[in-house]
């Protein structure tokens, strides 16, 4: 039986990879007769295309889409007064050096000429003026019901900062200055990371998307005054089935709104993404992350940043992050299974091992899309992440794993080998150096709840449970049930991760505290990672 949209097999839909699926809609739409638009529009902007002429090679239909502020225009309206347009979505990234590197990007309505952001260390002194790269994106209409959407990224790269500063930026194009009174509000402000270890917060959740929800968490998370944070994938599900298979098709325009959404906080505080499954399209590029790479500017710096741009770390004060790409691994959704060929894995063991022998990082974090350890009805267990990974996290003692995937949140107790090492109630002090590994599922940050089979059990509403009936994945999309011991705090609401990170003296005890808020502010769960300062 043929899928309606896509016409082919439905038994072929779940076994074509992402590249196949790229290859099938790139020659699906090429047999139509279409007008060959966007690489006009993008001609209008000055910078690199990130998809280039060769983007446009195979016409895709170019229609008008609806007038909304948020909304791509087609290229009948490509040369507005730049006056008229104003900049939105702004979001920031560390480079792989957060002492000197921010990577600042934001989004314009319209193609804009001679794009550019403005830098100082005062608010009214913004005399630094750095070109800007312009990544223009189009997405073909890939069902009846979208219509062909073009998107305006820019991108500016701030390097040989100054660590421990605070610095205002605005971004503009020709026509709209943030230097003038009439843009003066749109100035932003980052700090750079300090030179030497000092306390601070990071936050983190996953699994966002568009939402009240959402909006509500990313209040909170600006209230903690974080230094950076992060985001374990699905980002704001455009596509929103997430199957990775050919019957998949996402909406463009979402994108416009989530970064509108995300506007208030990641405008100031390092946004750093990990893909999950809701991120590949398959539209843009082979690997499903063309979209990605139009929209985000990250580190660069993992095995292979064209093929993989969602992996990549970096390191602040004592802490070294670590971001991987579980679409790689993944046996409940293969698309892009074995991806990278295994560098991933291999790049995974080597930066460990420097993490941990570096001077002056005490604390490893990983953070990363699929769970290696949840009890959810919908995702449960990843076991292509226990059998890649797990293995080099307890080789190199990682202090903390952060996931997404299942839109709860859930936290293990010290595990190695799989199993409790150490029990880990409410409130208690891990020391990762002899009891394990704390997992801590991350997953509602706004779209909508996943279910447990069993109660919640969260601080102040505690169930005496000994064990969970649940499953994990294995190759082939095939579950394989198991009774679990490690699931010690469960809560299905939406949520985030707050830790605050105390650095120590040599010899003396350096300390992760986490804790996770409800979108009300009430604390449902708070634990200590400790190990000793070298």
């Amino acid at each position: 039986m043929d899928t309606p949209r896509t016409g082919i097999d439905s038994r072929l839909a779940d076994r074509m990879s992402m590249a196949e699926q790229h290859e099938y809609l790139r020659s699906k739409l090429s047999r139509r007769r279409v007008i060959r638009g966007g690489a006009a529009v993008a001609g209008a902007a000055t910078g690199t295309g990130l998809l280039g002429s060769s983007a446009y090679a195979e016409g895709t239909t170019q229609a008008v889409p609806a007038q909304s502020p948020a909304l791509l225009t087609s290229s009948a309206t490509a040369h507005v007064d730049g006056s008229l347009v104003a900049p939105f979505g702004r979001h920031l990234a560390f480079g792989a050096d957060p002492q000197t590197q921010i990577r600042v990007s934001w989004q314009v309505p319209l193609a804009v000429n001679k794009p550019f952001i403005r830098v100082g260390v005062k608010p009214w002194d913004l005399s630094r003026k750095i070109e800007a790269e312009v990544r223009p994106l189009h997405t073909a209409a890939l069902t009846s019901a979208l219509r062909a959407v073009d998107q305006y990224y820019l991108h500016a790269a701030l390097d040989g900062l100054h660590p421990g500063t605070t610095y205002y930026y605005g971004v503009g194009h020709q026509g709209f200055d943030p230097a003038t009174a009439a843009a003066f509000a749109t100035i932003g402000s980052f700090t750079t990371a300090p030179a030497h270890s000092d306390k601070f917060v990071f936050t983190a959740f996953g699994d966002q998307g568009v939402s009240y929800h959402a909006l509500a968490n990313d209040s909170l998370i600006l209230a903690q005054n974080p230094s950076f944070h992060l985001h374990a994938g699905d980002i704001c599900y455009a596509d929103p089935a997430g199957s990775g298979q050919s019957t998949d098709t996402y909406d463009a325009r979402t994108w416009d709104q989530f970064l509108a959404q995300t506007e208030s906080v990641a405008s100031r505080v390092p946004w750093m993404v990990a893909v999950g499954n809701h991120d590949m399209e398959a539209w843009y590029s082979p690997n499903g992350y063309g979209g990605q790479d139009a929209r985000w500017t990250l580190p660069g710096n993992g095995p292979d940043a064209a093929k993989l741009p969602g992996t990549y770390s970096f390191t602040y004060g004592n802490v070294g992050v670590i971001a991987l790409d579980a679409n790689d691994v993944s046996y409940e959704i293969p698309a892009n299974i074995g991806i990278s060929g295994g560098t991933q894995t291999t790049w995974l063991d080597k930066r460990l091992g420097e993490l941990r022998n570096k001077a002056g990082i005490d604390f490893i974090v990983v953070f990363f899309h699929h769970c290696a350890f949840s009890t959810t009805n919908q995702h449960a267990s990843e076991g292509g992440v226990r059998e890649a990974w797990v293995p080099l996290f307890e080789k190199h003692n990682v202090d903390l794993v952060i996931n997404g995937h299942n839109h709860v949140y859930e936290r293990t107790d010290a595990l190695k080998g799989g199993a409790v090492s150490k029990k880990a109630p409410i409130g208690t002090t891990v020391h990762s150096e002899r009891d394990g590994i704390v997992y801590v599922t991350a997953g509602g940050a706004g779209r909508s709840l996943y279910s447990f089979p069993v109660p919640d059990s969260y601080e102040g509403h505690v169930a005496d449970l000994d064990s969970v009936d649940t499953y994990h994945w294995t190759k082939g999309a095939v579950k394989a049930t198991e009774t679990v011991e490690w699931s010690r705090v469960r809560y299905t609401g939406y949520s985030f991760l707050a830790v605050e990170v105390e650095p120590a003296r040599p010899g003396q005890t350096a300390k992760l505290t986490v804790s996770a808020l409800a979108e009300t502010g009430e604390r449902i769960d708070h634990f200590v990672v400790a190990r000793t300062a070298k």
